[in-house]
């Protein structure tokens, strides 16, 4: 059986496919995941993806390009040949495009979660449960498709990393990540380089990472305290740097989630424009820092809509050093392990 996953957004919404994902690979004798070109590099690293297709869908992506047809036939194309394919989307996105183009290729059985009427679209409309992480709600729509979660339903990475001790001076760190994906997701960055020279006053091997676009933020908030890897790790090296880390500080963004796939606690500088309770990171010990009831709370806002930026500026930076000292306390077992398949 050929199945096809679908989640075509952003690095950390593919991460938390991965449950899903490992789910449909111990039934199916072929997974192949369709993902965006934001998703690709964390698509590359899920445990039980054989082969990764990417397309550019234009009713997700945020800066979508224009609408072509022979794009769009190039996708049906790509498509051909599945006996199941299962779209997983966030709650504010529809499976139903996809699922038409997939019915254009010939896929005879199709899931998805959908609000919205599908017709003859979906073969299985799932329904699930408000606010529950959304790791739970991806692989609540494999189980009802056939496929029983897997024992182990937190987030995974493929192994083996590579070895990063030549960038970071070998484990035991802290690392403050400021960047984010949207401006109203970020602590701000006199905070960060705060939160750096007061862990490094108590004690602590700072790390500072960064996309290589945030090169000068990194630099601001490692200063003379940290080390900064800004720009300098590809995602499966920034897995590696992530998995040394005693605990990470992070806000809503990829890297939160991807510390979560390889078992390091994180401290959460979580806005309310989306609910923590679907995407604050899963499966790690977790401290959740930020107002949840500021105004800007489920508006889903890219920039903040308040003055002063007051649901994440109210957070010290001692509130994050004392939480960074809680997290990286509670025993994670065998939390660090990556996936090999």
């Amino acid at each position: 059986m050929r199945v096809l996953v679908a989640r075509q957004d952003n690095i950390g919404d593919v991460l938390l496919a991965g449950p899903a994902v490992r789910a449909v690979a111990e039934r199916a004798d072929e997974v192949v995941f369709l993902c965006g070109p934001r998703g690709r590099a964390a698509a590359d690293l899920l445990p039980g993806v054989d082969r990764v297709l990417e397309w550019c869908a234009p009713w997700i992506d945020p800066e979508p390009g224009p609408v072509r047809r022979d794009d769009v036939d190039r996708l049906v194309g790509m498509l051909h040949g599945f006996d199941r394919a299962l779209i997983m989307t966030s709650f504010h996105q529809s499976p139903l495009p996809l699922a038409l183009l997939l019915r254009l290729a010939g896929v005879p059985w199709i899931g998805g979660i959908s609000e919205d009427y599908p017709g003859s679209l979906l073969d299985l409309r799932h329904r699930p449960d408000a606010d529950i992480p959304e790791p739970l709600r991806m692989l609540a729509l494999a189980e009802d498709a056939g496929f029983p979660a897997p024992a182990d339903t937190r987030l995974r990475v493929r192994g083996p990393l590579p070895d990063t001790a030549h960038l970071t001076g070998g484990p035991g760190y802290v690392i403050v990540h400021p960047g984010t994906s949207v401006p109203a997701r970020a602590w701000p960055p006199e905070r960060c380089a705060e939160a750096v020279r007061l862990l490094h006053a108590a004690g602590h091997r700072v790390v500072v990472t960064g996309h290589g676009d945030e090169k000068e933020l990194t630099a601001r908030v490692a200063g003379e305290s940290g080390l900064d890897l800004g720009g300098r790790t590809s995602l499966p090296e920034l897995a590696s740097v992530l998995a040394g880390a005693r605990a990470v500080v992070a806000g809503n963004t990829g890297p939160a989630h991807l510390a979560a796939a390889v078992g390091t606690p994180v401290v959460s500088l979580f806005a309310p424009t989306v609910p923590a309770a679907r995407w604050a990171p899963f499966g790690v010990p977790m401290a959740l820092l930020g107002d949840q009831q500021a105004p800007c709370k489920d508006t889903r806002a890219r920039v903040c809509p308040v003055d002063g930026h007051p649901c994440l500026s109210s957070v010290t930076a001692d509130e994050v050093a004392a939480a960074v000292d809680v997290v990286a306390a509670v025993p994670v077992d065998d939390q660090k392990e990556v996936s090999a398949r």
